[in-house]
């Protein structure tokens, strides 16, 4: 079981939304934790309803910290763009997806982020059973 963790700096938008999709397409094969190196304590709503949209309580996650995901190594671990707001975290494989804060976009603009973090986690979780054999 590949354990994934999604890292931007609120942990209220787009690392939630990356957890969400990981836990949708690698049910039984991941476990995804999402976190903020700054969380804001909250999920943003626009990301709730955008999951929504798809299927997906999100109201039910927590904005987290580095500190509050489980210890250990993971298989990979994914930065969201924040730079050097991420610390380092244990990881076999590490990604930066450059992806902006979508708070204060649109609908029509936070959909289309959202969907690409959902194309995105597709092709790593692809990656990661084509590694496997």
């Amino acid at each position: 079981m590949h354990r994934l963790l999604f890292v931007c700096i609120e942990n209220s938008n787009r690392s939630q939304m990356a957890e969400a999709f990981a836990r949708i397409h690698g049910a039984g094969k991941v476990e995804a934790f999402s976190a903020g190196s700054r969380p804001s304590g909250v999920v943003h709503p626009k990301a709730i309803e955008a999951m929504r949209e798809k299927g997906y309580d999100l109201s039910q996650h927590g904005s987290k910290s580095l500190d509050d995901i489980p210890p250990g190594e993971y298989a990979v671990a994914v930065t969201m763009g924040c730079g050097d707001e991420c610390p380092l975290v244990q990881a076999a494989r590490r990604e930066d997806w450059q992806i902006p804060d979508p708070k204060a976009l649109p609908p029509e603009e936070f959909r289309a982020l959202r969907d690409l973090i959902e194309r995105k986690v597709v092709e790593l979780l692809a990656s990661l059973m084509r590694d496997e054999g």
